[in-house]
């Protein structure tokens, strides 16, 4: 049974649901008011964040108790390594060559994010994590569906230029179910996950730093 484990995921990703009104970039985008900058700043950035992720992700997997959270953090490394060719199409369909990329300095308020979860993965109990970062990639996701869709309706992206966002729009209902697990597998083991909500808490607030450190 994974009711408890469903039903504590729940309320924490509805106590952690996103004031959109706080994001600067995002509605700018979805209206075609961002300036390209904006978006080749942003996938210049991943560039630098999913190795970082990846690198966390697996160290995670390394270190958790349950099968369910290592494999849950397994299959978001490979996630990583899926997205992160992506990423120069993207950025080269926003004005962003190797060039400009090659002499862009990354900015704190986008590394924050990968920095924390970094701090996580060596610190934190994995299935906290496990509870953080699902509660968290709810938004990311939603922010990702937005941009693929203004991406190729306001800015003329294709397919190629889109597959980053396109990734993580994508809804990921095994992904899900195997957290569910990891998190009862952690309960049934008699460990406290609930640090998971405030893991959270601090995620949702670097991804808004995020968005609006590139928002400028």
């Amino acid at each position: 049974m994974t009711d408890e484990a469903r039903a504590l995921l729940d309320a924490v990703r509805a106590d952690l649901a996103p004031h959109d009104e706080r994001n600067r970039l995002v509605p700018e985008i979805a209206a075609g008011r961002a300036p390209l900058a904006a978006i080749g700043a942003l996938a210049t950035e991943e560039m630098s964040i999913v190795p970082s992720d990846r690198r966390s992700f697996l160290t995670l997997a390394a270190n958790a108790a349950e099968p369910a959270t290592a494999d849950f953090f397994a299959d978001l490394g490979k996630g990583e390594n899926i997205v992160l060719g992506t990423l120069p199409a993207m950025a080269d369909a926003a004005g962003f060559d190797a060039r400009t990329r090659r002499d862009y300095r990354p900015r704190a308020g986008c590394q924050a994010y990968p920095a924390y979860l970094a701090w996580l993965a060596l610190n934190a109990d994995p299935a906290a994590v496990v509870l953080a970062v699902t509660a968290n990639f709810a938004a990311w996701g939603s922010y990702c569906a937005t941009l693929a869709a203004a991406l190729r309706g306001r800015y003329g992206f294709g397919d190629e230029a889109c597959a980053f966002v396109d990734f993580f729009a994508t809804p990921a209902p095994a992904l899900e179910e195997l957290a569910v697990s990891a998190i009862q597998q952690a309960l049934d083991g008699g460990r406290a996950v609930e640090q998971g909500r405030e893991y959270g808490r601090l995620l949702q607030e670097y991804e808004l730093m995020f968005w609006n450190t590139l928002a400028g």
